[in-house]
């Protein structure tokens, strides 16, 4: 199951796992996107289910995954990837700017684990992957609400792997840095993206980490571009 997965970096996480195999379960707030995923999917001869969802509401999230386990039996995976920003000083930001950043980044999250940890539990197998950033390991200026999230998506990550570990689940996040999609093309017009990386790159970070032992505790993953700079 792929938190939004109707294009950039979801879009790549769900045809890189249905090109193994996988039942894909895309989960984004517009039919459309999904559908042309779903499309691309079936033309490697993969499954997928479509459910537009906002991810912030609690009572839609609790419906998505009932949908995911009634149509699949099961979720192995769940790969927390829907993201919001909004880049400007903190005096410019307004409350509901705030609180999106928070509701999609942060608290998505933890609905969707909400949702899915009992079955995870009880069958006491499971992987969940969470998209944070390099602003989750760092803070940068005009990204206050994004650093805000992200490092408490870290945190929040550490905490549940501890917790998860008895039952044999995993938990992981992903901090890339820069990565050329519509998401950081509108956030960061200005900025040059010709060396970033690709959501592809990201995609095959994340099937690596669905295929480690459950007994490899690596919670926080940094990911950036080899440009001749040292590696931080």
């Amino acid at each position: 199951m792929i938190t939004g997965a109707g294009r950039g970096i979801g879009r790549a996480v769900a045809l890189a796992f249905a090109g193994q195999g996988c039942s894909v379960a895309l989960v984004a707030r517009t039919r459309g996107e999904l559908e042309e995923v779903a499309a691309e999917i079936s033309t490697l001869k993969g499954r997928a289910l479509v459910l537009p969802c906002d991810v912030a509401d609690p009572g839609v999230v609790q419906e998505a995954a009932e949908k995911a386990l009634n149509a699949f039996g099961r979720v192995d995976i769940l790969v927390n990837n829907a993201g919001y920003a909004c880049f400007k000083p903190v005096w410019e930001l307004s409350l509901e700017e705030w609180r999106r950043s928070l509701d999609v980044n942060l608290t998505s999250a933890f609905l969707f684990c909400r949702a899915l940890l009992p079955h995870m539990m009880e069958r006491r197998s499971g992987r969940i992957i969470n998209m944070s950033s390099v602003t989750g390991l760092k803070a940068l200026p005009e990204q206050g609400a994004y650093c805000a999230a992200k490092h408490a998506l870290n945190g929040w990550t550490k905490s549940l792997a501890l917790e998860l570990r008895p039952y044999n689940i995993a938990v992981h996040a992903v901090c890339p840095g820069g990565v050329d999609t519509r998401f950081s093309r509108e956030a960061m017009p200005h900025r040059d993206k010709s060396g970033w990386m690709q959501p592809e790159d990201i995609a095959h970070t994340v099937l690596h980490l669905a295929t480690l032992s459950p007994r490899v505790a690596l919670d926080i993953v940094s990911l950036r571009r080899f440009a001749g700079e040292p590696l931080a």
